[in-house]
């Protein structure tokens, strides 16, 4: 029985639900099939079984008045995320403590080292709004695999995937051959978040993103950008040296995450 909506977007309706039978609190995620394809997020889901990543406890398709076919995926509730605890500290006009960073990168780690090398799985879409969070325990969950595809080398796959704060250089560079190091790209980005309280690279468009990116790593050479894209022409970029780490002066957090 759902009992209210805790998500929406692109994909569809995310309800907090309650299972009439055990009692149960869980969510359902309701997402709008194309009968042309097999939903490849269910297929995923199937094959996921670990402690950092959201459970698929059942799954069901509804069929509206109109004949629109409908997934419903019934997933383990938990009630934050990482974005709004990331929030709830902004407020306060603090950072999110060192302690909790700590916990979220490890588990983050741990939920990708099992997809990548378990399951064989790229997410393609980390950000704070997909990381869930038990607000008592700080335990992590990874969710929302709708973006999530196995990377078969030779394969190209489209390069305009993954949320823009997050995204790496050679999704930038509009590259369809890339590895999960997409993923570990997106970790680091949401680490540097809670730890500094902003996104690292904000930009209003992909260009505005490079142009953060370039103003602390500096600009990359002819050879990474053809690693990263082999078939990218355009090499006008401002000549930035990357940022002068061993300048920093204030090494009170690097300290404390060591």
């Amino acid at each position: 029985m759902a009992e209210r909506v805790v998500g929406t977007g692109s994909f569809g309706v995310v309800y907090q639900a309650k299972c009439l039978e055990t009692g149960e609190t869980v969510a359902i995620k309701k997402v709008l099939q194309d009968k042309r394809y097999k939903n490849r997020e269910l297929q995923t889901m199937q094959l996921l079984e670990h402690p950092n990543v959201v459970q698929l406890k059942h799954h069901f398709f509804s069929t509206t008045e109109r004949g629109e076919v409908y997934l419903n995926l019934v997933l383990e509730y938990v009630s934050e995320t990482v974005y709004r605890v990331a929030k709830y500290y902004c407020r306060l006009n603090q950072r999110v403590p060192i302690l909790y960073v700590k916990l979220y990168a490890y588990q983050m780690c741990r939920a990708l080292a099992y997809i990548h090398r378990v399951v064989g799985v790229c997410h393609r879409d980390i950000k704070p709004q997909n990381l869930l969070v038990n607000p008592h325990m700080h335990k992590l969950k990874l969710c929302d695999f709708g973006s999530a595809k196995k990377l078969v080398p030779g394969e190209p796959n489209i390069s305009y995937i993954c949320s823009r704060y997050y995204r790496a250089p050679e999704l930038i560079f509009g590259a369809t051959e890339y590895t999960t190091a997409i993923d570990i790209w997106s970790v680091g980005c949401v680490v540097a978040e809670l730890l500094i309280g902003q996104p690292l690279f904000p930009g209003e468009s992909g260009v505005d993103q490079l142009v953060e990116i370039i103003k602390i790593l500096g600009t990359p050479t002819r050879e990474e950008i053809r690693c990263m894209n082999p078939n990218y022409s355009e090499f006008k970029f401002p000549q930035i040296k990357a940022h002068p780490w061993h300048k920093v002066s204030n090494l009170s957090i690097c300290i404390q995450l060591a």
